[in-house]
């Protein structure tokens, strides 16, 4: 089922990591009419994260890029349509027709029932499960030359909780925040935050409603302090440690969840 849009590796135990924004992939009619560079879409999209979900025994990489499809957000605006639905971005050539919109809408429905059915599957064998649904943000939107952000509003790692019920899961939200904060990054700690620059899209809102008693799903965003958002090059150091951190944090998720059982 739409393998060529992403890949789904089921694995055993009660961790996943998810990249639902690495792809960069178009259906060749969506293409067609695609107006933005592959360079301006690449800069909106999230690469390296599906290299990190190696962290999990189950993992899920989109390869279909989030301008066919955005896959965390609702239904009704998983299509950007405007320039207001993609940060101003001018998208089409021309208004996609009704025919393409309804399949990559078929897409979108078919990824969150294959999610239902690998997470449905988990929980039944283990009870409880964490996602990791690794992101990665800009911070460098007035341009390649113009000053950062403000780190105030731009930490390094913002984990998004604003989409669970934080006291039922609070031993293992705590436990990854404290994992991260306390990792020695190359020599130095890492900014980490919780919902300061975002709380959680669709796909945690959706995992969090359809399994409210046994899933937490924790949305990891980390800026791209780790690349050049603006040529796609990364910092392989920084790449490397990054994957470092959530090694260390998965592993304390997984502690968490034996204690727990």
């Amino acid at each position: 089922m739409n393998e060529e849009a992403w890949h789904i590796e089921e694995g055993e135990g009660p961790l996943i990591a998810t990249a639902i924004h690495d792809g960069h992939g178009l259906r060749r009619e969506v293409a067609e009419l695609m107006l933005l560079s592959d360079a301006d879409r690449l800069r909106e999209e999230d690469p390296f994260t599906g290299t990190w979900t190696d962290v999990a025994p189950t993992r899920v990489v989109v390869r279909q890029s989030r301008f066919e499809v955005d896959l965390n957000r609702a239904r009704e605006k998983a299509v950007y349509l405007k320039p207001a639905d993609a940060w101003g971005l001018r998208v089409w050539k021309s208004p996609p027709p009704p025919k393409i919109i309804a399949r990559s809408l078929s897409r979108y429905d078919d990824f969150y029932a294959a999610m239902g059915d690998v997470v449905g599957r988990l929980v039944s064998r283990c009870g409880r499960v964490v996602v990791l649904d690794l992101h990665s943000y800009n911070h460098r939107r007035e341009g390649p030359e113009a000053p950062h952000d403000d780190p105030a509003r731009n930490p390094e790692v913002n984990l998004g909780t604003g989409t669970m019920d934080r006291e039922r899961w609070a031993k293992l939200v705590d436990g990854f925040l404290a994992d991260v904060r306390g990792f020695d990054f190359r020599g130095r700690r890492l900014d980490v935050r919780e919902n300061v620059k975002f709380r959680g899209g669709h796909f945690s809102r959706w995992l969090h409603a359809t399994f409210p008693d046994s899933v937490c799903c924790l949305a990891v965003e980390f800026k791209k302090f780790f690349m050049d958002e603006w040529t796609g090059r990364p910092d392989e150091d920084e790449l490397r440690a990054v994957h470092e951190v959530l090694r260390t944090a998965a592993k304390g998720l997984r502690r968490e969840l034996e204690v727990g059982e």
